[in-house]
């Protein structure tokens, strides 16, 4: 599969636009000497991929995979995580010391909800070890595929705190079972694959990597040959509606619709599916 060059080099990232993927962003963790593990400089690059890529005219659909064979990513490189958070900065003052910490999360949560708020739909394919903030990740994503081998852990209860980055406000919603999400953030135990897809964390179980990969590019590239309008509302319009009322998703689609149902996207998929061809549409 041949792919051009990233068009912004990054330290611990990679993004590949593959040749045969018209529209579709390759991106991958890259940091697999760690086992993908994140550091602060990483989840604030990961920030700008996906503010990037939300704006990219030329990306309809991004693929996220983490480079290696043990670990899509073992979540957070703990010790320098601890280092940064237990900073002197705001001295022995309580109140201060707090306010730095709260800054400090609210940072590192706004540079995971870049994902969820990337315009673009993002397809996660899961391999080997996916621990603590590897979950944050896919739970921000749209769509999450794994591999047969892979290894899930809610696991910040294990090194004394509870998750702050957005697993316990999103996991829950992704897969519609309170009960099943507190005993797994509870008890910190590792879940496999089956376990994923039987109460709907992933969509699709492939036997390796390789085939996982393939198989998101390949459902990256059917939503990039969509009208680039209508994938972007639905993605709005389905985080929206998670979020409030049936009453106020279906006010916000009207006044959503008033707008995107005036694109030339709709005739040109209605005579297309009426000449029984593939649609082209314009970039955004």
């Amino acid at each position: 599969m041949a792919s051009t060059a990233t068009k912004h080099p990054y330290e611990y990232f990679t993004v590949c636009f593959p040749s045969d993927r018209p529209y579709v962003a390759h991106v991958e963790i890259n940091r697999p000497d760690k086992l993908n593990t994140f550091i602060e400089s990483m989840w604030l690059e990961m920030r700008q991929v996906f503010d990037q890529l939300s704006s990219d005219s030329s990306v309809r659909a991004i693929v996220l995979t983490g480079a290696g064979n043990r670990a899509f990513s073992a979540g957070l490189d703990v010790k320098q995580a601890s280092t940064e958070l237990f900073s002197d900065k705001g001295g022995s003052d309580t109140a201060r010391k707090t306010f730095h910490i709260r800054r400090y999360i609210r940072q590192f949560q706004e540079c995971l909800t870049a994902i969820e708020r990337c315009e673009k739909p993002v397809i996660c394919a899961m391999h080997g070890f996916s621990y603590g903030f590897a979950i944050d990740i896919c739970a921000a994503a749209d769509i999450r595929l794994c591999t047969r081998d892979v290894q899930f852990s809610v696991n910040e209860v294990d090194i004394g705190m509870a998750a702050d980055i957005g697993v316990l406000s999103r996991l829950p919603k992704v897969v519609g079972n309170f009960g099943w999400v507190k005993e797994i953030a509870l008890t910190a135990r590792t879940f496999g694959a089956e376990e994923a897809l039987r109460v709907g964390f992933v969509n699709t179980i492939y036997d390796i990597k390789e085939a996982a990969v393939r198989g998101s590019l390949e459902l990256a590239s059917l939503i990039a040959q969509k009208s680039p309008v209508a994938v972007l509302g639905t993605k709005e319009l389905l985080n929206y509606s998670r979020d409030h009322s049936i009453q106020e998703g279906l006010r916000y689609t009207a006044v959503w619709n008033s707008g995107a149902l005036q694109t030339s996207d709709v005739p040109t998929a209605l005579l297309s599916g009426m000449e029984k061809r593939v649609p082209t549409f314009e970039k955004l």
